[in-house]
């Protein structure tokens, strides 16, 4: 099996699928996938949660982001460095001016938020399967940001995206990270253990 055309195909189907919701269901989904994550995640007083800015049609992480912080979690965003680098995360309180960066143009906190090691990360995805294993954009900046954590400290990885974007099976390569937990609108669950 071709790997990266195998991958390239499940992105498509799934952001496919994600695009077809239209923009009621998207954010009535994003509230609901925040209840469930938030209910997963357990206590979070004191934590450092790292979440995402969605980009194009993806989950909305502002709801979820709202109730963190309300239950004492320090909210943090990823900067992009390079393009070869693992992500850094910058904190991110309602107050902080997010700016349009990089190539995609995803919002991020300037250099004037400080710089904070998460707890938790909410991993954005394309398609995902059961097992955790999931198809990101291409260019592998959680991947090498999860295996940097990883070999650090205890961190946890949850994958954070509506339902229709579950597929039957992920290839793998030795490089993915798969997360932990995979939070949709539908259900939490956690994933067996890394291999």
């Amino acid at each position: 099996m071709d790997i990266a055309a195998e991958k390239k195909r499940l992105r498509a189907l799934a952001l496919g699928r994600r695009a077809a919701m239209g923009d009621e269901r998207r954010a009535e989904a994003s509230r609901a996938a925040a209840a469930h994550a938030l209910a997963a995640v357990g206590a979070v007083d004191g934590r450092t949660m790292a979440l995402f800015a969605p980009f194009r049609d993806e989950i909305d992480t502002a709801p979820l982001a709202d109730a963190l912080r309300a239950a004492g979690a320090v909210t943090a965003l990823p900067v992009i460095v390079a393009r070869d680098r693992p992500l850094l995360f910058r904190r991110w309180d309602t107050d902080t001016a997010l700016v349009p960066t990089g190539p995609f143009r995803i919002p991020e906190p300037g250099p004037e938020a400080p710089e904070l090691v998460p707890d938790v990360l909410l991993v954005p995805l394309a398609a995902f399967d059961r097992r955790g294993f999931r198809v990101g954009y291409g260019a592998g900046f959680y991947d090498r940001t999860l295996a940097v954590l990883r070999a650090q400290r205890s961190v946890r990885a949850i994958g954070f995206a509506f339902a229709c974007q579950e597929v039957e099976h992920v290839p793998a390569e030795g490089h993915d990270e798969p997360v932990d937990m995979m939070v949709t609108e539908i259900e939490a669950w956690a994933v067996g253990p890394r291999a």
